[in-house]
């Protein structure tokens, strides 16, 4: 079964473009190639658990926040 998530997609975009990095800043912290965090960005793959945790820590936000599931920023 394949779940695709766009709302993680547009916070991604713009989660980075608060805290003022690049994709290519993104993709290094993460390990992954510039073309495999855009298409993050995209919605165009499915980000697996530990990344995501990853982005949320980075980005000091709930991994509710993240993936859609909650308006609210603030991590508990």
């Amino acid at each position: 079964m394949e779940v695709k998530m766009p709302l993680l997609g547009q916070r991604l975009k713009l989660l980075r473009s608060e805290k003022g990095v690049t994709q290519k800043d993104i993709a290094d912290l993460l390990g992954k190639t510039s073309r495999h965090y855009q298409d993050m960005e995209a919605g165009k793959i499915n980000v697996p658990g530990l990344t995501l945790i990853r982005l949320a820590d980075f980005y000091d936000v709930s991994l509710d926040y993240l993936v859609g599931r909650s308006e609210d920023r603030r991590r508990l």
